[in-house]
C-alpha cells in the first residue's frame, strides 16, 4: 500500500484538532494530527495500544496521571485502556499510531 498526502483528507475534531488517517490494515493505522497551540486533548481511554511520535512541537502529555512535556523526535507508548491526554504548548504535528486499527476513525471506508 502507497499513500500519498494530497489523497489524505483531513478532518476537524471536536476540539480543532486536525487528523489525517494515512492508512491502516486490519491491525495497524498512522494518523497524521495538526495542533495549535492550545489544543488540548482530553483525558481519555481506548483498547487500542498506541504510540505517539512528535514530528514538531511541544505538548505536555498526560498518562496514567503522570504528565511529561514531549518535543519533536519524542514519542510516548500507550497501553490498551490507560488514561491519556495531550495539551500543545505551541504548534505541532505528531503521528500516532494504532493497534488494532481504530474502525472509530474510518468513514464508511474498511479497506
Amino acid at each position: 500500500m502507497f499513500v500519498f498526502d494530497k489523497e489524505c483528507e483531513a478532518e476537524v475534531l471536536d476540539n480543532g484538532v486536525s487528523r489525517k488517517v494515512k492508512g491502516h490494515i486490519n491491525d495497524l493505522m498512522v494518523v497524521e494530527l495538526t495542533w495549535k497551540k492550545g489544543q488540548e486533548g482530553a483525558v481519555h481511554t481506548h483498547p487500542h495500544r498506541q504510540c505517539c511520535y512528535i514530528i514538531q512541537g511541544t505538548f505536555e502529555a498526560s498518562m496514567n496521571g503522570e504528565k511529561k512535556i514531549l518535543k519533536g523526535g519524542d514519542c510516548a507508548y500507550i497501553e490498551g485502556d490507560v488514561p491519556h491526554g495531550l495539551l500543545a504548548l505551541e504548534d505541532g504535528v505528531m503521528l500516532d499510531i494504532f493497534t488494532p486499527t481504530r474502525e472509530d476513525f474510518l468513514k464508511g471506508d474498511q479497506s
